[in-house]
Order: C-alpha cells, then structure tokens, then sequence
C-alpha cells in the first residue's frame, strides 16, 4: 500500500476547553497520512487515479476551520472520518499541533491512526 502525505495544513479553528478559547481562533496545524494504491495514477500519470491532495486539504481547512471542538482529539477524530468516507482512503493517521497550548513547550498534539492497512 503506498502513502501519500499532507504536512502542517495551518487552519484556525475555535478550539478548547477553557472560556477564554472558546472566543479565539488558534493556530492548528494537521498531518495526514494517507494510504492507497497510486500505482496506477503513477503508470498513467491521471490524476483521476491518486486521491486529489488540493480537494482534501481544502475540505479538511474548511472544516476545521469552522469547527468548534474543546479537545484536539474530537477535531482529530471527526478529520479522519471525512478522509476515509468522502475520499475512499482505507486508513488515515491524522496528527493535530496545537503549538503555544503549554508555555514551556514547543508543541503538543495527538496522533489517531483509524481503519486498516491492506
């Protein structure tokens, strides 16, 4: 099965558990791994044969960004299942950066893996 992957997709979600986050956007940063058979796309060079990395970015930036979840987690699982059922992708591994949530750390976040590798 080969991967394709998308890094640091910046989005701005309303995102948090205390009052003062439900008011503010954050900076939200998201990682995706997605498995699939491009060996197709790659002999013919057809786009219509490789999932479309600029229409999942762009739902998964609109989504987010009109998200308003308190735990990266909830963001991370609701990310993978437009993934695997809007885009037909058998496993995803979504990794959410909430960079600045703790002072004396560069960045923390969560990684989910959902569905199986053929």
């Amino acid at each position: 099965m080969d991967k394709v992957f998308l890094k640091a997709l910046h989005t701005t979600p309303v995102i948090g558990i205390y009052d003062w986050e439900r008011e503010i956007r954050q900076d939200v940063y998201i990682d995706l791994i997605m498995a699939t058979d491009i060996s197709r796309a790659a002999s013919t060079d057809d786009i219509q044969y490789t999932l479309n990395y600029k229409s999942i970015s762009d739902r998964i930036v609109e989504f987010a960004n009109n998200s308003r979840f308190g735990l990266i987690e909830a963001l991370a699982e609701h990310i993978s299942q437009i993934v695997r059922s809007e885009f037909n992708v058998q496993w995803v591994s979504v990794t959410v950066h909430k960079p600045g949530a703790i002072e004396a750390a560069e960045d923390l976040g969560v990684t989910i893996e959902r569905g199986t590798l053929a």
